[in-house]
């Protein structure tokens, strides 16, 4: 498959420089030019993977992130100079898949890419379903079904749940979790895996299912009971 990723960054130089390398990766590449409008560019392209400046002319990267979120749950990589903490956090709440400081070695940019796209693409070679106590998880839609309700989930609450079933009944290191997260990125907090954790739980809760993650204090999680 030749992935096709979008280049939204409004320096032309740095836009063409990452453009030529990466269609040398065999990478279908377009570059938005009207800023006014990057999710009209998105809605044409249609692309697996965006590259997102922060900051654009008119509204700045974490907006058009929110955008496209609010329709696509397609990865997002944010590329910036401003790479403080307090950017770095925002980019990950806003949906940020990872985050690479400028300046960058654009090998180094291609090789974040592939990680993102295996990570967020393998999964659809695999068996379609997991099972577990009745529950099952979708891995063609990351969808959960329960009794005949549906839970749609979002990204990272697929992979959570995806490696608990993969698990089984044994216990996931919250490392060995991070990791399938966001592929070991220093930057983030690791408060932030509890907050995912607490937000699937409320939703699972939401359906039906209780105490299906369990807490291993100081170890991680594991599946347990309904």
């Amino acid at each position: 498959m030749a992935y096709k990723i979008l280049v939204v960054e409004d320096d032309e130089t740095i836009a063409g420089e990452i453009c030529r390398h990466l269609e040398k990766w065999n990478y279908g590449v377009e570059t938005v030019t009207d800023f006014t409008d990057v999710l009209e560019v998105f809605g044409r392209f249609q692309p697996q993977l965006v590259l997102m400046d922060i900051g654009l002319p008119f509204y700045n990267g974490y907006y058009w992130c929110g955008e496209i979120r609010k329709i696509s749950q397609v990865p997002v990589i944010f590329i910036s100079s401003a790479s403080d903490n307090m950017n770095i956090i925002m980019a990950v709440n806003m949906g940020g898949d990872d985050f690479i400081a400028k300046p960058f070695e654009l090998e180094v940019l291609a090789a974040k890419i592939q990680a993102v796209l295996r990570r967020t693409y393998a999964f659809q070679n695999q068996t379609a379903l997991l099972e577990y106590r009745g529950i099952i998880l979708n891995l063609s839609d990351m969808s959960l079904d329960f009794r005949g309700g549906r839970v749609e989930l979002s990204k990272n609450e697929f992979r959570i749940l995806q490696l608990l079933f993969e698990y089984g009944g044994r216990t996931v290191s919250r490392d060995s979790m991070m990791k399938k997260l966001w592929d070991e990125e220093c930057f983030v907090d690791d408060n932030t895996l509890t907050v995912n954790m607490n937000r699937l739980r409320k939703k699972l809760e939401g359906v039906g299912i209780h105490d299906l993650i369990l807490t291993k204090k100081g170890v991680g999680y594991q599946l347990g009971g309904r």
